[in-house]
């Protein structure tokens, strides 16, 4: 899959060519770690490309949870969506304002939620800024709009089932945290969690998977990368981060290369690292 593709990954380009579409919706799905000191809602409020809706990935989230942004309940992503009007027959494009960090988390969910015609931009906020394009702080005119949701649970896995996947071996389980972290050799950003990995993983750091200009490698390149990491594409894949932001990163990959068979840890180290009863590895095993 080569080129733009409004399932999963349209370039600023194409982006400019439908901005003014009336059955396109824009979201801004900006995200920072805690500790980073920038706010996503301020920044959406000072600049944001035309008629895009800010995505609150850790409000629209499931809060009766412990851990951060885990997916909603089905009442609550309908209810958000309508707030930002967006519903059926939209074709949504998803961007960030770190490139591409937050935003394919976005995608997943949309698509976790059975919502097919998502994309992300290829690059976000930064390359369409970098190209001279326009941006606004005005907010968008919003209209309801119905949305049927049709959850696909395949596409999301806990802990029960990531612990079972790591035992037998039956899944390429792909972590996308940096390779220090996978290896245990530095502290995790949030406090508290163990060092090192799921066993059975493989390193996949998410910016392996970019370009240096920010956007996602070609899907060569992207089938060369994962093959160099040890990725086995034969078996289904879960992918797994720090809190399931990054994590999806590597399922657009996934599907940018064809591979279907892809689902999400929502949990990720934020769960898995804190349950000293759940066995870890460190180093590159």
């Amino acid at each position: 899959m080569t080129g733009d593709d409004p399932k999963t990954l349209v370039s600023t380009e194409w982006l400019a060519a439908h901005l003014r579409d009336p059955d396109l919706r824009i979201l801004d799905a900006t995200f920072f770690l805690p500790g980073s000191g920038r706010d996503p809602r301020a920044e959406y409020d000072a600049c944001h490309i035309p008629g895009a809706r800010f995505f609150d990935i850790d409000e629209i989230s499931d809060l009766r949870s412990d851990l951060p942004h885990m997916a909603p309940p089905v009442e609550k992503f309908l209810s958000r969506m309508r707030a930002l009007g967006v519903g059926d027959g939209h074709q949504v494009v998803v961007y960030d304002a770190q490139g591409i960090y937050s935003a394919p988390r976005v995608w997943w969910l949309f698509r976790m939620m059975g919502q097919m015609d998502i994309a992300v931009l290829d690059g976000g906020l930064p390359k369409w800024l970098a190209e001279g394009r326009d941006v606004e702080d005005m907010p968008p005119l919003i209209r309801d709009r119905h949305m049927t949701v049709r959850r696909q649970n395949q596409m999301v896995k806990d802990v029960t089932q990531v612990a079972a996947a790591s035992k037998l071996g039956d899944h390429a389980i792909l972590d996308a945290r940096s390779a220090p972290r996978f290896r245990g050799e530095v502290d995790e950003p949030r406090p508290g969690l163990r060092r090192g990995h799921i066993p059975k993983s493989t390193s996949v750091p998410f910016a392996t998977l970019m370009n240096p200009d920010g956007t996602l490698r070609s899907p060569d390149a992207l089938r060369v990368t994962l093959a160099a990491a040890g990725v086995d594409l034969t078996k289904p894949a879960i992918t797994t981060c720090g809190s399931g932001v990054t994590a999806a990163i590597i399922n657009l990959a996934l599907e940018r290369i064809g591979k279907t068979d892809h689902a999400l840890y929502d949990g990720s180290w934020a769960e898995w690292g804190a349950f000293p009863t759940l066995p870890i590895a460190t180093g590159d095993a």
